[in-house]
């Protein structure tokens, strides 16, 4: 019998990659891909739990969920502490450097 590969299996290993490398980026790129990833991944492991033997790449659905779960969750984490930190400053902060500078100290001296 020959076996072929899974449809989504590499697009489930790309997302799940970008998810964990974008994470930092305000976390939203990296929530994004790591729920596309998840998924393309239920669709693909319905396809295998069918008929096992007919796919050979379920290692790669399987790394990729991984990372995707990793991404997903410190994508939600950077979020969380980017909305905590900017609610501390304020959004006004962040663009004038004097004021951002004025805050810090306002807070260390708490």
């Amino acid at each position: 019998m020959n076996q072929q590969s899974l449809p989504n299996a590499t697009a489930v290993l790309v997302l799940g990659i970008l998810s964990l490398v974008s994470c930092i980026c305000y976390g939203i790129p990296g929530i994004i891909c790591g729920v596309i990833a998840l998924i393309l991944y239920s669709k693909d492991k319905k396809l295998y739990m069918k008929d096992p033997q007919l796919y050979n790449n379920y290692s790669n659905l399987n790394t990729g969920r991984i990372l995707a779960i990793i991404g997903l969750v410190l994508g939600a984490l950077f979020l969380a502490f980017m909305i905590f930190y900017i609610s501390l400053i304020g959004m006004e902060a962040l663009s004038d450097p004097e004021l951002l500078q004025e805050r810090m100290r306002e807070l260390q001296d708490n």
